[in-house]
């Protein structure tokens, strides 16, 4: 396995005219019909983009969130069909997993403009990254992760950010879960404690000068 031909931080955009610092959030494995909303109003109320790395299946299954994430200035990526453990799939499953997200996508929404592509679980090889690049994506790794998706509590997550963050940072948040780990009964409260983190992640970055941004087209 090998992170050679991601990025995992962004270069040459890391500050403005302002002297500000950009940092970018992502959020993966939704749409989501209960947590994606609610993080997209988190989003809406603070007036920052961010970069939603969905699996195909639940965008097929929810177009109006792919549409509202596009109406609202938000970068829609691809995080594969299914969410498979791409180091496992042979060449042409790797390739139907990418391209068939592209098109759930696309048919979600016809603005959605897909430039980025995140492996699940952050597994790239060198198969992964070239069946990417046939398709046009770029690939995207991360530098900051609070592990969210383990709901090691609500300061946790803040802290894990905010200590970590870096100019350039990709940020690592999650909206959703995986077909193959949903459990049920969780649906409301699956990511409650993302959602009260951003809430506090977002104003505590632009104190200390921060600003958010969506991902450049290339990198």
């Amino acid at each position: 396995m090998t992170r050679v031909n991601c990025f995992s931080e962004v270069r040459g955009v890391c500050t403005d005219g302002a002297g500000q610092h950009s940092v970018y959030l992502t959020f993966d494995d939704g749409p989501h019909p209960f947590c994606t909303p609610e993080i997209l109003d988190v989003l809406a109320e603070h007036r920052v983009p961010a970069t939603f790395f969905v699996i195909g299946q639940y965008a097929a299954d929810q177009p109006n969130q792919i549409q509202r994430m596009i109406a609202e200035g938000h970068e829609v990526a691809n995080h594969t069909m299914t969410h498979p453990d791409l180091s496992k799939c042979g060449p042409g499953e790797i390739q139907r997993e990418i391209l068939e997200a592209n098109r759930a996508i696309t048919m979600a929404s016809p603005r959605a403009s897909v430039r980025h592509i995140r492996a699940p679980y952050g597994i790239w090889t060198e198969e992964v990254l070239t069946a990417s690049a046939d398709a046009g994506l770029n690939a995207v790794h991360w530098s900051v992760d609070p592990r969210d998706w383990s709901c090691p509590g609500i300061d946790a997550i803040v802290d894990e950010v905010l200590d970590s963050v870096q100019p350039g940072a990709i940020v690592l948040l999650h909206d959703g879960c995986p077909p193959s780990e949903l459990q049920p009964g969780t649906d409301r409260g699956l990511r409650y404690q993302t959602i009260v983190a951003l809430s506090s992640i977002i104003p505590a970055l632009q104190s200390r000068g921060f600003v958010f941004r969506s991902l450049p087209q290339d990198h």
